[in-house]
């Protein structure tokens, strides 16, 4: 049965800023609005302080978290094949196998719960032991099974009792014979011959079956009443009932339950695929978040994995994409960086302007549309720019993007100067956050060449608090270096109404690059003050760049 398609995730970059988490709100609610995609916007990290004020002023709920979209199980076209009850039947359990096209079963019980799997090689097992004449009794049989099997009646006796003792035997010979071979509780398959019948009863049997639809006589019941025989009549000849007799024993008997090789809804394919090539099964079970029976996974399944879409906005860098994004087919990237590193499988609607914020580019998309964004959307758009371009302070920020902020402001009815003040307060505070809370609250990677540096960056309105987040992470960045598993560190703070930032940094180049980019010595405090400078896209990583290259 097939899945339901899944959304389109529009994402912005790991530990996400304001851009990006507004940008891939508006984005996605644009793309539903005017295509037939249907579009979810989703976050590759936690919120930092400024996103959760903003999100919080317009009444949006954040995006729900995706740091990996590498498929899982849930991804895949799997078979939500029924499972089947302990107590079914070998011969049952062949025909669903035949009719269903599969060599395995899922046992469950009653709560769904797995049990064990019945494949085709362990039902062709038992039809090879034939001479266990007590594997009705061993595997503790119903009689309704028997009738199932055998397609017959029940004459005396409930088909609900349970084959507890004896042995099969084929009642053929005299009764003579059947005295001597006999012992109370056994099994016996008879003809229509009446000496044989009433041997049966007097030896005490268990259950008495009667081959070929033959005639029981009155007699023969009433006395299998008050002897406690069971009889029931089968249409089957004695040759094919001895056959399939066998095949009643319930399938928990011969199922595997130890060492069963199954996958949960979030296993990754990847990890599928190692298992799937080291084991010669066909099929797997399944169990959903709550440990319940799902359904079957096969190889055939992996193969027509579909890939999962996504629209990437904000980023178009390989070292700031969610986990996977190379597995999945990515349909869009509306971004305002330079052009990173992230490849895609074919060609792609790119968009890069060469502005401010990507909400500025959003907001333009939704002119060109004749879309106009409702008022919280407009609020998003608006709030993005102005974290960006701090407040149109940046040497990033166009006309584009103050005329983009000046028409968001009216349709959210914001006044821009004090909402700014306020979501700059809301993201400065540092009370109670540690300081990896505040170093991954925009925190990017990037490569040159061979070097992989990290720049993490906060913006500030108060020299109190710009000095308190220095204080605060200096310490941190020697642990920093390791979590991240990059060779260099650098955090800007931004004294935003100074239009200028201090830069500390940890790593094996960072001192000498810092200093080579900028002709710029640290302070006493260890800290790079680099007046004019507050823009890390247009004005740091450049002249880190620059100086990488002369490494």
């Amino acid at each position: 049965m097939p899945k339901a398609a899944h959304k389109v995730v529009v994402i912005g970059h790991k530990n996400p800023d304001t851009d990006s988490i507004c940008s891939a709100i508006a984005y996605a609610e644009l793309k539903n609005r005017t295509t037939d995609l249907v579009c979810e916007a989703r976050r590759a990290g936690r919120l930092n302080a400024e996103s959760a004020f903003v999100l919080n002023a317009f009444g949006v709920k954040p995006p729900r978290m995706c740091t990996d979209v590498n498929p899982k199980v849930r991804d895949v076209d799997y078979r939500e094949l029924a499972g089947v009850p302990g107590d079914m039947s070998l011969r049952r359990a062949w025909l669903t196998m035949r009719d269903q096209k599969i060599d395995t079963l899922p046992v469950v019980d009653e709560q769904n719960e797995l049990r064990g799997v019945i494949t085709v090689k362990d039902i062709a097992t038992a039809n090879m032991d034939v001479f266990d004449t007590q594997v009705l009794a061993k595997s503790h049989t119903t009689y309704r099974n028997i009738l199932e099997t055998l397609n017959g009646e029940m004459l005396v006796g409930s088909a609900d009792t349970v084959v507890e003792k004896g042995r099969l035997m084929i009642g053929a010979a005299s009764p003579e014979m059947m005295e001597n071979a006999m012992q109370p509780g056994d099994i016996v398959l008879l003809s229509n011959r009446y000496e044989s019948q009433l041997c049966a009863i007097e030896m005490n049997a268990s259950l008495i079956i009667v081959c070929q639809g033959a005639a029981v006589g009155k007699t023969i019941t009433k006395l299998a009443e008050e002897n406690g025989v069971n009889m029931m009549s089968v249409p089957e000849d004695t040759y094919a009932a001895a056959k399939l007799i066998s095949q009643c024993a319930p399938i928990e008997h011969y199922m595997t339950t130890d060492g069963i090789l199954k996958f949960t809804l979030v296993t990754p394919v990847d990890d599928v695929i190692r298992v799937m090539g080291k084991v010669r099964h066909r099929y797997f079970p399944i169990l959903d978040g709550e440990g319940k029976y799902a359904g079957m996974l096969s190889r055939r399944n992996i193969i027509n994995l579909p890939r999962r879409q996504m629209i990437l906005v904000d980023h178009n860098e390989a070292t700031q994409a969610v986990e996977g994004y190379d597995r999945a087919e990515v349909l869009e990237i509306i971004d305002h960086h330079r052009i990173g590193s992230i490849e895609t499988s074919g060609p792609v609607y790119f968009r890069n302007q060469p502005v401010g914020c990507t909400a500025t580019i959003v907001s333009q998309m939704y002119d060109e549309a004749g879309e106009t964004p409702r008022p919280a959307i407009a609020g998003l758009l608006l709030a993005a720019i102005l974290s960006d371009t701090l407040v149109f302070r940046s040497p990033t920020c166009t006309p584009m993007d103050k005329a983009a902020a000046e028409k968001l402001a009216k349709v959210a009815s914001v006044d821009i100067n004090t909402f700014a003040e306020e979501m700059f307060e809301a993201g400065e505070n540092l009370n109670g956050k540690t300081a990896e809370e505040v170093f991954l609250q925009d925190f990017k990677v990037f490569m040159c060449g061979d070097v992989r540096f990290g720049v993490a960056q906060g913006s500030y309105m108060t020299p109190k608090n710009l000095a308190a987040a220095q204080a605060l992470l200096t310490p941190y960045l020697t642990e920093a270096l390791a979590k991240q598993n990059i060779e260099d560190l650098y955090v800007m703070l931004t004294d935003v109404p100074h239009e200028r930032s201090f830069v500390i940094c940890a790593g094996h180049h960072a001192a000498n690059v810092l200093r080579d980019g900028f002709e710029q010595a640290p302070d006493a405090a260890g800290a790079t003050l680099l007046a004019g400078v507050v823009s890390r896209k247009k004005q740091l990583i450049p002249k880190l760049m620059e100086a990488y290259q002369q490494l």
